[in-house]
């Protein structure tokens, strides 16, 4: 039931592509890659309507990339796109942090407090790793979702909130529901539309661009000439598996640029497992 990539039964022409390739460099995302544009082409379409969008894909494939690409391309572009990791929130702070507090609700509770809904009204909420999320905030995430609205801790009114809600997570939530570590009413209502992002190592065709615009970026915040890629550090890069995806290629290009003296960088500049 996953919406795959790239199976639009309509072909794209040439000058279609090139076309996406430029809209797909304005959200920052670098990719030539004939698949990824065509799931750009239904991530642009899909971001026209309310429907909660859902990620999926392994760490460091630009699930944050595009979840902002959907706020950016939908009607709520010019309001508030708030980012939550909902792995890094600690459990005791969870109702207070999404949904605000009242003060002297709770110790340390010094004044009144916005959750991030809140914030976020009237434009997008990120839930990033929504897959780690507890059995029990899952059932207070839920009700949130349905209902539109939440109390602050220690409230006794209800807030209402209209937000545009993008999931992602790295976990398999169908088999999550079936283990019975992810709520089955939560994953159906996360799922209005669904993207598995795919790792590097299935579009090596864009491992070049990609270094390139991380080597200007690097080279900038080092405050640097940009280094060039000699033919056989591209080609060991081209053949690395990648396991953390754009995330893991960045970091070894940092590295690289950072321990050298020169302009260019060989394959002897890259310590790749």
């Amino acid at each position: 039931d996953l919406r795959a990539a790239g199976t639009d039964s309509h072909p794209i022409g040439d000058a279609a592509l090139d076309q996406l390739r430029a809209e797909c460099r304005q959200l920052g995302i670098v990719t030539q890659d004939p698949v990824l544009l065509r799931m750009f082409l239904d991530v642009k379409r899909g971001a026209q309507s309310p429907l909660t969008v859902l990620f999926l894909g392994e760490p460091g494939t630009g699930k944050e990339l595009f979840a902002r690409a959907v706020h950016r391309l939908s009607p709520r572009a010019g309001r508030t796109f708030i980012a939550v990791n909902m792995a890094a929130i600690s459990p005791e702070l969870f109702e207070s942090e999404l949904f605000g507090h009242i003060k002297g609700s709770f110790t340390g509770a010094s004044a009144d407090r916005r959750g991030y809904f809140e914030l976020a009204h009237h434009g997008t909420i990120f839930l990033d790793e929504i897959g780690d999320l507890r059995l029990d905030h899952q059932s207070k995430l839920l009700r949130v979702l349905q209902e539109k609205s939440f109390y602050r801790v220690g409230a006794t009114a209800p807030t209402t909130v209209d937000v545009r809600i993008v999931a992602a997570t790295n976990r398999d939530l169908q088999r999550g529901v079936s283990e019975g570590w992810f709520r089955e009413d939560l994953y159906f209502r996360l799922k209005g539309l669904v993207f598995r992002l795919p790792p590097l190592r299935e579009r090596t065709g864009d491992i070049p661009a990609i270094a390139d615009q991380c080597l200007a970026d690097i080279a900038q915040q080092m405050g640097r000439p940009v280094p060039q890629l000699s033919n056989d550090a591209l080609r060991v890069l081209t053949e690395h598996d990648w396991r953390g995806n754009v995330r893991e290629l960045r970091h070894a290009l940092e590295r690289a640029v950072a321990l050298s003296d020169g302009p260019l960088l060989t394959k002897l500049s890259f310590d790749l497992e």
